[in-house]
C-alpha cells in the first residue's frame, strides 16, 4: 500500500509544532519565572542526591526548542525525574517558552584558562 506524500509531511509539521513554542518565548520573562531553576541549574558541577545521586545539567545556551520538549516531556510524565516532573506540571506552555527563550539566550559558560 503507497502512503500519500502529504501523510508524511503533515506528521512531520504535527510533531515539529511543539518545538516551536520556544520562539515565542519572552526571555526577560524568564528571567523573572526561573526562580525554581537556578537552584540547580545555575550551579557549576551540581549534583543532587534524590531520588539519587544525579549530575545536573547546565542549560544555559541549550536550544529553546529542546527546553520547550524537555519540559513538556516531564510534564507529561515521559522523563522520569520526580523533581522535574513537579516543577514541570506546573508550568503552563507560555512558561515553559519564557524559560526555554531565557536559557537558551544565555551563552555556555566555560571554565577560564
Amino acid at each position: 500500500m503507497k502512503i500519500p506524500t502529504f501523510i508524511p509531511i503533515a506528521l512531520g509539521l504535527l510533531v515539529a509544532a511543539p518545538l516551536h513554542a520556544a520562539d515565542a518565548g519572552d526571555a526577560q520573562a524568564g528571567a523573572q519565572k526561573n526562580s525554581m531553576c537556578k537552584g540547580c541549574h545555575g550551579i557549576p558541577g551540581y549534583r543532587t542526591v534524590f531520588p539519587e545521586v544525579y549530575s545536573v545539567p547546565k542549560i544555559g545556551g541549550q536550544h529553546p526548542a529542546y527546553l520547550v520538549k524537555a519540559l513538556q516531556e516531564y510534564k507529561a510524565g515521559n522523563r522520569s525525574h520526580p523533581t522535574m516532573r513537579a516543577i514541570a506540571a506546573g508550568l503552563t506552555d507560555k512558561d515553559m517558552a519564557d524559560l526555554a527563550a531565557y536559557y537558551g539566550a544565555d551563552a555556555p559558560k566555560t571554565a577560564a584558562k
